[in-house]
């Protein structure tokens, strides 16, 4: 998926105003993705998204992936996008629908794996194979 498509898509999805939310929104989510993943997964991630998304997922290599719960999730989101969380939830599930479908199936599959049950509802669908708890 070209950087253009991935943008176009977050801003239908968010309903959004402007180009420049879809993009603040893109670059929120995925900042805050990196945090919450590590950088193994995150630098695989990002490897399947174009040029321009990379750097937002871009980590020194070992740095481990943070344990936080969905509210910590869109409050770091809201507080990068300097949004109200409400507003961050709704831009949260647009990035992680278009992210789906720009990565394989089983990318996307291991990157949901890093993200506890009280995360489900920002995907749209559930996973394909569960890790049990």
């Amino acid at each position: 998926m070209e950087y253009n498509e991935f943008i176009t898509h977050v801003q239908s999805l968010a309903q959004s105003n402007s180009r420049a939310e879809a993009e603040r929104a893109t670059r929120a989510t995925l900042e805050t993705i990196k945090e919450r993943i590590g950088s193994d997964e995150a630098n695989e991630l990002a490897a399947q998204l174009p040029d321009e998304l990379r750097n937002y997922l871009a980590t020194n290599q070992g740095e481990s992936e943070q344990s936080f719960n969905l509210q910590e999730f869109i409050a770091r989101t809201s507080q990068k996008e300097d949004i109200d969380p409400v507003t961050a939830v709704t831009h949260v599930r647009a990035v992680f629908a278009v992210l789906e479908n720009a990565v394989t199936p089983e990318k996307f599959t291991a990157f949901h794996t890093h993200f506890s049950h009280d995360y489900e509802e920002l995907f749209t669908t559930a996973p394909t194979s569960e890790v049990p708890s």
